[in-house]
């Protein structure tokens, strides 16, 4: 059955350019102690909501609570059942309680108990202490009792240190809930294109799409080259409006001399082909049976529609690589779908800094990504040029017997010499500690990267997808090397 292209979300950017994209659907439910001050609790409310409703304003719908009990604030259990089904009927991502004061447990993990989502717990720090005279807010306290009783029953939760409202932590610690609920939002029925069979050496990229469901609900699609091949040819064929506008805007910002005139022209409809597939299918990334196919089928190599599709929020994996195509979907999401990301090898040591490494592929790169200063042209429809520098997240999703693993770690990028393809170089906290965990661990020469630094992130989304951490930048995990 063909789905409507519809179902996929999406948004739009300069130039009419369409850009895949989810938003977090956030509840927050306010909650007080039922005897302690309305007017007080109202005052915290007004403070952190404000906060809130400045932080991403693009990437999070707020879902209040303020048409169903008194101030939008909760604390009688008689109108849990009211607020859970408003929640429900809003199909929030993720769940956030701030305490007012010592709030109500019962509240609290009644209505966290019904959805299966992540929840954040945090409560803005009290000025003073209780007096003789006046009784104070007791926000702490009243977190302490509320998060035992979720862990009763069994509820996840994150939350922030009990923090001013107004300073960086809570902050930092509200947008890094949102960009773990997006990660949670976007591993949840997501359908990744197979585009063809791994090459036949690369047994490394074998996956088990039936534990992908199982486990993630994730859905592995396949689409046959041979069907983007014959869809390619129709739109050059056609020379539609959308694919002479593209070419022309492909070419004036490549240099595509060491190509055919044709040849260029098949590598632009190829992308085409594929982005209309994997609307069809409501893909929203894949894995591609790039130099193991379209050459025989095409005469070119796929790899500049890799990268272009990733600007548009639609990375694809080389070589058939379903579990990097999850890693870019992840990686994508951490990010708040702002910046593209990119799947690369790990090649060679730097020559002369024992803590870089070469971040590589034969051109699938994101243009966007570019270095200002680096020409950026096409060989056999595989993009040449270097990548800016920055700070790096580095991640790879991965699976041996069964068993999940996120490895993740944060790096910079630095200058090396110039290679083929597209590239970037970069520099870890300690390198050796690095390859031994890749070597030891559950993971291949593929690694997903996004611009950032986005560990902690990652971290906490890995424990609410109940796979393991597997952090770079601490010992343990793997034998030693000798």
């Amino acid at each position: 059955m063909t789905i409507r292209k519809s179902t996929i979300e999406w948004n739009f950017i300069k130039g009419g350019l369409s850009m895949y994209k989810q938003s977090v659907v956030l509840g927050v439910v306010p909650v007080k102690r039922s005897f302690l001050s309305m007017e007080e609790a109202l005052r915290q409310k007004e403070k952190f909501m404000k906060v809130i409703r400045s932080i991403k304003t693009e990437a999070v719908e707020i879902i209040d609570v303020d048409d169903m009990c008194e101030n939008g604030i909760m604390w009688e259990l008689k109108a849990v059942p009211s607020v859970i089904g408003k929640l429900k009927e809003k199909r929030i991502d993720a769940l956030f309680i701030p305490f007012c004061d010592f709030g109500e447990e019962q509240v609290v993990a009644e209505i966290a108990r019904a959805f299966d989502i992540p929840v954040l717990i945090w409560g803005a720090r009290d000025e003073k202490p209780n007096t003789l005279e006046s009784r104070g807010r007791d926000t702490q306290c009243g977190m302490f009792a509320a998060t035992k009783v979720l862990s009763r029953y069994g509820v996840k939760y994150s939350y922030i240190f009990n923090c001013e409202t107004e300073g960086r932590e809570f902050k930092t610690g509200y947008e890094n809930f949102i960009r773990v609920a997006a990660v949670v939002k976007a591993m949840k029925n997501l359908r990744v294109a197979k585009i063809g069979e791994r090459p036949g050496p690369f047994m490394s990229v074998m996956t088990n799409d039936a534990n992908l469901m199982n486990r993630f609900g994730i859905t592995v699609v396949p689409i046959s080259p041979f069907k983007i091949s014959e869809t390619a040819m129709r739109i050059m064929k056609e020379e539609t409006e959308e694919f002479q506008a593209y070419y022309k805007e492909l070419t004036a910002r490549m240099d595509c001399s060491a190509m055919k005139e044709e040849e260029v022209k098949k590598a632009a409809a190829v992308k085409l082909a594929v982005k209309k597939h994997l609307e069809e299918n409501n893909c929203s990334v894949g894995a591609f049976e790039c130099w193991s196919a379209f050459p025989g089928l095409m005469g070119v190599c796929p790899c500049v529609a890799l990268g272009e599709l990733a600007d548009e929020g639609l990375p694809l994996a080389c070589e058939t690589d379903v579990n990097g195509a999850i890693t870019m979907a992840i990686l994508r999401a951490c990010d708040l779908y702002e910046n593209a990301e990119f799947l690369a090898d790990l090649t060679i040591r730097h020559p002369e800094n024992d803590n870089g490494e070469l971040l590589w592929h034969c051109g699938p790169f994101p243009y966007s990504l570019k270095a200002e200063s680096s020409e950026a042209g096409l060989i056999n429809a595989q993009e040449q040029f270097e990548l800016k520098q920055g700070d790096l997240t580095i991640c790879r999703f991965d699976e041996l017997d069964g068993k999940y693993s996120l490895f993740a770690g944060e790096a910079k990028t630095t200058t090396g010499p110039k290679t083929s393809g597209t590239y970037v170089w970069m520099e870890v906290d300690n390198w050796k500690r690095w390859e031994e965990k890749l070597i030891f661990g559950p993971y291949i020469h593929h690694v997903g990267g996004v611009y950032g630094k986005y560990l902690p992130v990652l971290k906490e989304a890995a424990r609410y997808l109940r796979i393991d951490f597997d952090d770079a930048h601490q010992e343990g995990g793997s034998p030693c090397a000798l």
